[in-house]
């Protein structure tokens, strides 16, 4: 390592401290105003440019927004017709009549574990906020419950959906990693599944059961209402729950269409193509919203400029959130255009530990460093891939498992997940720690250990 990677390293760790202390200390700075400011310290302290400065802050918020804020802002209005039509309350009430208080956390987890076996971890957070909301607003009302009912049923949904994010193909990370390594998706996907089920457990109805009642986190109001309280329905029939649903995961079917075609059909096909196009996270969820203004609400003889003043509503809420969100990612990219992930690679190279272990330290320690879980597993599968190709003992579906699990480590302060989890339910930084980093650390482990163990069988 030289001095200039120590210097890089430092920088890094002292811009994550003097962030969260913007934000928790008795300046109570913004989190977007804080995340700019130590962007910009960020980059002076490592010898940038004021013009390469300023860049990095727009392309990385900008990337952000573009791949994040507009499917946010699409979820949201799905989520708020889905509520207006009553479709979300009818389905928190099926989960609070079929299941016993223990057992809604394991309900919401299987929900969870399905739509996230197709959807970014963004993505899933968004289509399933609706309901968290509104199972949680039911269950905080019932007596004897102690802690935070919103923490109690999003952490088994935040478990899932990063597992399957991590572990799963089709997910990127995963499918980066197997196209690196040069192994196959098969094995890969099968050893992801069941190396994602204890870990969703441990960190998701388990560790949620722990944590909820010590916790009294509540969602802004505005937020809540938005998502749980249906409008008047003007003595018009309820639409039927069946087609609420297939509304609300007909993004996830589109995006689980393409996963299929783009795993098992050749990438030049007609199918693939038209697969891949519907499947984009974009296209998806605004296909799921017209489908759900025809279906719930034109079908049904709704006012058409009250659906528009509703949808106008509908990103108010959530505004704040995604220029947060859209800071974060300018933190990241200052952090990746300055290079420590290089210093991060000159670090790991000073140790000797087996090829496994090693794949998931690189891309644990890329991704809590740059923020980014992409860096992470492109720079680890990168560094390992000629020890891949010349050692015939290695097993590569695991180690691209190993790579993908390790890329979910600790996602912090310099992560977009973070502050949508942070904004979204309401939190402190001390609350989305003890949630979003510490599920996440969880299931990160434990992909790790069940790496361990398949290989030692």
């Amino acid at each position: 390592m030289s001095e200039f990677d120590i210097q890089l390293l430092m920088t890094a760790l002292i811009s994550v401290l003097l962030l969260v202390a913007l934000i928790i200390s008795r300046i109570r700075m913004h989190p977007l105003l804080a995340l700019l400011l130590v962007s910009i310290g960020a980059g002076f302290a490592t010898h940038m440019e004021p013009a390469s400065i300023v860049k990095n802050i727009t392309d990385g918020a900008g990337k952000t927004l573009g791949a994040v804020g507009v499917v946010i802002a699409l979820g949201a209005m799905l989520g708020k017709i889905l509520a207006d039509a009553g479709i979300t309350e009818q389905i928190a009430n099926a989960i609070l009549r079929g299941s016993s208080k223990r057992m809604i956390p394991w309900a919401m987890t299987l929900v969870a574990f399905i739509v996230g076996i197709p959807m970014f971890f963004e993505v899933g957070l968004v289509v399933m906020l609706p309901l968290i909301f509104s199972v949680a607003r039911k269950l905080e009302t019932q007596e004897r419950f102690k802690g935070s009912a919103y923490v109690y049923v999003g952490v088994p949904v935040i478990a899932a959906l990063a597992a399957m994010h991590g572990m799963v193909p089709p997910h990127p990370g995963p499918l980066t990693a197997i196209a690196t390594l040069k192994t196959t998706v098969g094995p890969t996907m099968l050893y992801g599944f069941l190396a994602a089920i204890p870990a969703l457990i441990l960190g998701g109805p388990l560790y949620g059961a722990f944590i909820a009642p010590r916790m009294t986190t509540r969602p802004e109001q505005a937020l809540l209402d938005q998502f749980t309280i249906a409008e008047k329905q003007d003595n018009r029939q309820a639409p039927s729950v069946a087609l609420g649903v297939l509304a609300a995961l007909l993004p996830a079917i589109l995006m689980l269409i393409h996963a299929l075609t783009e795993t098992f059909l050749p990438k030049a096909s007609a199918a693939a193509h038209v697969s891949a196009f519907l499947g984009n996270p974009l296209i998806a969820m605004l296909l799921g919203v017209l489908f759900a203004i025809v279906t719930l609400v034109y079908a049904r003889g709704g006012d058409a400029e009250k659906l528009r003043e509703s949808l106008g509503k509908s990103l108010k809420p959530i505004a704040g959130i995604m220029l947060i969100i859209a800071g974060g990612g300018a933190f990241q990219q200052m952090l990746t255009s300055a290079k420590v992930g290089d210093a991060i690679v000159h670090l790991t190279q000073q140790f000797a530990f087996p090829p496994l272990i090693l794949g998931w330290l690189i891309a644990m320690l890329l991704s809590v460093s740059t923020g980014s879980a992409t860096v992470g597993i492109v720079g680890a599968a990168g560094l390992l891939a000629p020890l891949a190709g010349a050692d015939p003992s290695l097993n590569l579906p695991l180690l691209a498992l190993a790579i993908g699990s390790g890329s979910l480590f600790f996602n912090y302060a310099n992560h977009a997940g973070f502050w949508m989890v942070k904004e979204s339910f309401g939190m402190t930084m001390g609350e989305a720690t003890k949630t979003i980093s510490v599920v996440q650390s969880i299931v990160s482990l434990v992909g790790l250990l069940m790496v361990l163990l398949f290989n030692a069988f």
